[in-house]
C-alpha cells in the first residue's frame, strides 16, 4: 500500500498584472493539488509595468486567502525552479487555440528537459476567458475601465502607475 505523497504543482507566469483570470485558474488549481506554488517569473525581455518585487507582492495579497498556495519569485528556466522546489506538475491556463499551441510547445520542451514533470492545461471560467495582462495594460494606459478585469487592489495600483 502506497502512502499518499502530497502532489505539488506550480502555476508560473509574469503576472504583469495578475488578473481575475489568473486568480480564477489559481484558485481552481489549488483545489486539485495538495500544494500550489505561484511562481512569479522575471523576464528581462518583457517591458513590465510592475517590477518583479511588486508583482510578487500583489500576487501574495490577491491570493492571501488560498491556504495551500504559496507565491514565490522565480527566474531562469522554470524546470530548474520546479526541480529545486519538488514540483510534480505545471498548471497552465489556456484561453484559446493560440494559447494552446504555445503552451503545448512549452509543455513538450519542459518534458524534454525533465520527463518527471507533467503539465496540465486549465481553461479559465467563461467570465474570465477574454482577459489577458497585455490587454489590461493597454486599457489602463488608455485610461479605460479595468474594473472586473483585475482585483481591486491591482486596479488601484495599475491606475496609479498609468496616471498621466
Amino acid at each position: 500500500m502506497n502512502p499518499h505523497r502530497p502532489v505539488r504543482a506550480a502555476y508560473t507566469g509574469t503576472f504583469d498584472p495578475i488578473t481575475n483570470g489568473h486568480a480564477d485558474v489559481i484558485r481552481r488549481a489549488a483545489r486539485m493539488f495538495d500544494e500550489l506554488i505561484v511562481a512569479v517569473s522575471s523576464n528581462a525581455s518583457k517591458k513590465s509595468i510592475f517590477n518583479h518585487e511588486e508583482r510578487v507582492e500583489l500576487a501574495r495579497k490577491v491570493l492571501a486567502d488560498v491556504d495551500n498556495a504559496t507565491v514565490m519569485p522565480a527566474s531562469g528556466l522554470i524546470v530548474n525552479f520546479a526541480r529545486e522546489n519538488n514540483v510534480d506538475v505545471f498548471v497552465r491556463g489556456v484561453r484559446g487555440v493560440g494559447d494552446y499551441e504555445y503552451e503545448k510547445q512549452m509543455a513538450v520542451m519542459n518534458r524534454h528537459l525533465d520527463a518527471s514533470i507533467d503539465t496540465i492545461f486549465l481553461a479559465p471560467s467563461p467570465e474570465y476567458a477574454h482577459i489577458s495582462s497585455t490587454l489590461v495594460r493597454e486599457i489602463a494606459f488608455l485610461d479605460g475601465r479595468i474594473s472586473g478585469l483585475v482585483p481591486e487592489l491591482v486596479a488601484e495600483r495599475l491606475q496609479a502607475k498609468t496616471a498621466g
